[in-house]
């Protein structure tokens, strides 16, 4: 047996689609011992890429957005089905792939009556060839499109579904009668797809390998003038871009002291560490309510250093008080790069294995920065004047930590023999047993909001229904921008915005809030949404956990009530559905096989609504680290890899974003984005930006009668979304924040 035949060569061309790398864990699982290489649709021209097919086994087209019949969607696969007969090679299609294969051979392609998007269908098959052995096949849909194809042509169904009036009987499964292509039109790869996913991959490698036998078809040996033009296979592991050397006993330790304070709240830590200061920095990680556990509370420096980038800018500010250096990247560093090397030459050891976060960089990262990563142009939205940094950054080397379900308050400090350690254990013993002061109220006067226009919005959720019968894409997470415009509160103690957000906390009390105050950026957050969490080193494990699906509390309604509405719901279900597939593919695109689903579609209680939870979880195999020390790096890639949020983008998310920037009238900034921290152990907790308000700090602000604040609301637009239903559910996203403003 030939190399060749131990570790098959398989070509996966993707057409920018957010689901592909699931597709390629798929074929990874089918062909034994295979070498994945993967290539965008518009990376060569079909001259170039026909030589290039003689050194793989076999070729995977992958699904993406659009039509077969625009070349901007398709690229140089509507060219794959006509190669010369002496380059043959069997190739198999999916959802995309199957329509260019049907409309190259004469099929008609047309449009859906009723879309079908997360969908779960019934696939009835003839079991033969790709559904040899296959029974009961239920799979999942994401098309707006489908073929009709030629009476006596050369491609003949396998397989197919019956939509009955909605949209009559649809192919579902194609083959070309002698040339080795195969399709199918439904997503094998989606974490809902049974019966019709692995055993189709298999059967597909079984034909393909006995069509190359029966052909005399031979792959040709592997070049490193190929390696150098076609890349690694998958997974290529992230690695540092300078080796860190690994934690010894030398190693740098945090100064820990663990009391047991059951009384005291975060909010009286706060005050003492001085947040009523409105020109000094703060931050806090606040955890409100369940399923949240520990709060995280700064006690910044005037030497704690600031971090602020701006997207196009090849530098970071480095700021600490007054004093502001700008450090520029070196010619293959990017911002990404530069965190993860500053972070690894931060690692410590010796904090408490219990608490998650033991000191390292908080703040903000913005929507624009994970745009900017998917190399999404953003020339529409160029930067005006001042405004919010795209990652802002404090480094925490001395904190509090509080666990609310032990009762537990841990001081830390990352600098060696720290007297404020025990001086502040002491003042937070002394404090737990006083009674905690109320906050005074905020004296407003009615604020001026502007919200979004109605029938603008409502125009462009039909705008978005429209791109997605068209087949751009399966979900678009459409949002606007409202605008508070309030006078200064009167307080006399201090900062209005920590009075601001303790009025939030109070009306909206949520499992990931936060108030951090980052110049020139004060952002007050109650989200009810955790994005990425990632547990320490060695053999991090990297969890997230998408929200979509809400229904909130009223008098009368049980839970039995919210999982009627919610998994009950075609709809509800098919947008979880959409963002847990693209959640698989972003940790599938770093970590490789090892992702899994550890909950679907679950009903959850929060403190004022209900909500459809998914969990998934990923890891990285022991092995593929190497040597030196690549935590910092990969999470640095896993983070950059998953910005900016599904679940507040849409798929596929490259061309829903670009989409979005279409039809929404302002940068999104903060909102959208994520907020929490990088520890110095390797952890890391990041919640996605919603239910949150955010201001500009000017410079002249003391000058300012009025602040400006900025909140984000939106929902996910599909092919079954009621406008005025998405209207209203907009409103009721903004709802929970106005009530800080007492706007009822």
């Amino acid at each position: 047996m030939t190399i060749e035949e131990h570790h098959p060569r398989i070509l996966l061309i993707d057409s920018y689609d957010s689901f592909t790398f699931n597709l390629v864990s798929l074929c990874k699982q089918a062909i034994p011992n295979c070498h994945i290489y993967i290539i965008k649709n518009d990376t060569f021209i079909i001259s170039e890429l026909l030589p290039y097919l003689a050194s793989f086994s076999a070729v995977i087209v992958g699904p993406g957005p659009g039509s077969p019949n625009n070349d901007r969607d398709i690229g140089v696969i509507k060219d794959l089905w006509n190669i010369p007969e002496q380059s043959l090679i069997p190739i198999f299609g999916v959802c995309l792939g199957l329509q260019s294969l049907g409309v190259g051979y004469g099929a008609h392609l047309k449009r859906l009556q009723v879309v079908k998007h997360g969908q779960i269908s019934r696939i009835h098959h003839n079991g033969v060839e790709l559904f040899r052995g296959v029974g009961m096949v239920e799979a999942v849909r994401y098309h707006s499109l489908h073929v009709v194809l030629e009476d006596g042509g050369e491609v003949e169904e396998l397989a197919w579904t019956d939509d009955h009036a909605e949209n009559g009987r649809v192919v579902m499964a194609v083959r070309h009668t002698f040339k080795p292509f195969w399709a199918v039109q439904y997503h094998p790869e989606s974490i809902c797809t049974r019966g019709g996913g692995l055993e189709v991959m298999q059967n597909f490698w079984r034909l393909a390998q006995g069509w190359t036998r029966k052909t005399g078809r031979r792959v040709l040996p592997w070049t490193t003038a190929l390696a150098s033009t076609i890349g690694k296979p998958w997974p290529a592991f992230p690695v540092p871009s300078h080796q860190q050397p690994l934690l010894s006993v030398s190693s740098p330790t945090v100064s820990t002291q663990i009391l047991e304070l059951p009384n005291l709240a975060a909010y009286t830590v706060c005050e003492l560490f001085g947040v009523s200061n409105e020109e000094s920095p703060f931050v806090l990680l606040d955890s409100a309510a369940q399923p949240g556990r520990f709060s995280i509370i700064g006690s910044l420096m005037q030497t704690s250093l600031q971090i602020t980038y701006f997207v196009g800018d090849d530098f970071v500010s480095l700021i600490r008080g007054t004093h502001i250096m700008k450090e520029y990247f070196g010619r293959l560093d990017n911002i990404w790069t530069w965190l993860g090397d500053f972070m690894a030459s931060k690692r410590v050891r010796g904090g408490h294995p219990d608490i998650p976060f033991w000191g390292g960089l908080v703040g903000v990262l913005s929507y624009e920065l994970g745009v900017h990563s998917m190399h999404v142009s953003l020339d529409k939205l160029q930067r005006e004047g001042q405004e919010h940094p795209d990652a802002n950054l404090i480094f925490v080397e001395r904190s509090v930590v509080i666990d609310s379900a032990t009762g537990r308050v841990v001081v830390q400090s990352l600098i060696p023999d720290d007297s404020w350690v025990a001086d502040t254990a002491f003042i937070l013993s002394e404090a737990s047993t006083k009674t905690a002061r109320v906050a005074p109220p905020i004296i407003d006067v009615a604020p001026v909001v502007r919200l979004p226009e109605k029938c603008c919005y409502i125009a462009r959720i039909n705008a978005a229904k429209e791109r997605i019968f068209a087949g751009d894409s399966y979900e678009l997470c459409l949002t606007a921008r409202t605008t508070i415009s309030v006078p200064k509160a009167l307080s006399v103690h201090g900062s209005s915005s920590w009075r601001r957000y303790q009025a939030l906390r109070s009306k909206n009390p949520a499992p990931y809030s936060a108030y951090v105050r980052l110049h020139p950026t004060t952002l007050l957050s109650s989200s009810p949404e955790r994005f990425l969490s990632t547990s320490r080193p060695p053999n991090p494990v990297f969890h997230l956990r998408p929200i979509k699906g809400t229904v909130r509390k009223a008098p009368g309604r049980t839970r039995a009530d919210a999982e009627v509405a919610l998994v009950g719901s075609i709809k509800e279900v098919a947008e979880n559905l959409m963002i847990v597939d693209l959640i698989r593919h972003d940790l599938h695109a770093v970590v490789g096989e090892d992702v899994q689903v550890k909950q679907f579609c679950a009903v959850e209680e929060y403190e004022t609504v209900w909500q459809l939870v998914s969990v998934i979880e990923g890891r990285l195999e022991p092995s593929s680290c190497g040597t030196g020390d690549p935590d910092s790096q990969l999470g640095w890639e896993v983070l950059r890899r998953s910005l900016p949020p599904g679940s507040m983008t849409g798929a596929p998310k490259k061309r829903s974003v670009e989409i979005l920037q279409t039809l929404e009238d302002h940068k999104r900034s903060l909102y959208s984005g994520v907020f929490g921290y990088w520890c110095v152990g390797g952890g890391t907790d990041w919640s996605v930006t919603i239910r949150s308000c955010f201001k500009l700090d000017r410079s002249n602000a003391e000058h300012d009668a009025v602040e400006v604040w900025h909140l984000g609301a939106g929902g996910a637009i599909t092919a079954l979304s009621d406008a005025e239903d998405e209207w209203e559910e907009m409103l009721v996203k903004l709802k929970s924040v106005l009530g800080a403003f007492g706007v009822q």
